[in-house]
């Protein structure tokens, strides 16, 4: 090929851009960070309510509280939840601990999740399983060892079609 044929050749580029590449996956340690600052939101939010229905003093004394007061606590977890990371979960994908660490909830065409979609799927099973005799404790600990995947995507978020980004 001469110069002069190289002068009309058309530029070359990359043109090929994905998104994947300026996302990284949020790290397990950030995850793990932001899921204890929401459960320490939630602690203390609900312990005044723990002391007034009793379960405390029933558990100190081996009891075990009674359905209605579980039930009680069960429906104040979850009001509490979305008037406490709602607005984030809706309009960002973040809970109050993801927002703090810059951590996103993300579909896999990295936009905020459908907030119905993202609390039906994402928690709520969860929040289900939690109430099954032994399959409540052994289930939950299965989804938060699926963050040893390599695409550190836990069950609630396969369940989802999420997956937590860090930017």
């Amino acid at each position: 090929m001469s110069n002069i044929d190289e002068h009309y050749r058309p530029p070359t580029a990359n043109l090929v851009h994905t998104v994947e590449n300026e996302f990284e996956p949020a790290s397990r340690g950030k995850r793990f960070f932001a899921a204890m600052i929401d459960g320490i939101i939630g602690i203390v939010i609900s312990i005044p309510l723990i002391m007034y229905l009793g379960v405390w003093e029933a558990a100190a004394d081996g009891r075990q509280a009674p359905l209605e007061i579980m039930l009680i606590l069960s429906g104040f977890g979850l009001v509490s939840f979305l008037a406490i990371h709602g607005y984030f979960l809706k309009k960002h994908g973040q809970t109050l601990g993801k927002k703090l660490l810059n951590l996103y909830i993300v579909d896999m065409n990295h936009q905020v999740p459908d907030f119905v979609r993202l609390i039906s799927l994402r928690y709520l099973p969860l929040w289900i399983v939690g109430y099954i005799p032994i399959a409540g404790s052994f289930l939950p600990t299965l989804d938060a060892l699926f963050i040893f995947r390599k695409d550190k995507r836990c069950i609630h978020d396969l369940l989802a079609g999420t997956k937590v980004i860090s930017r």
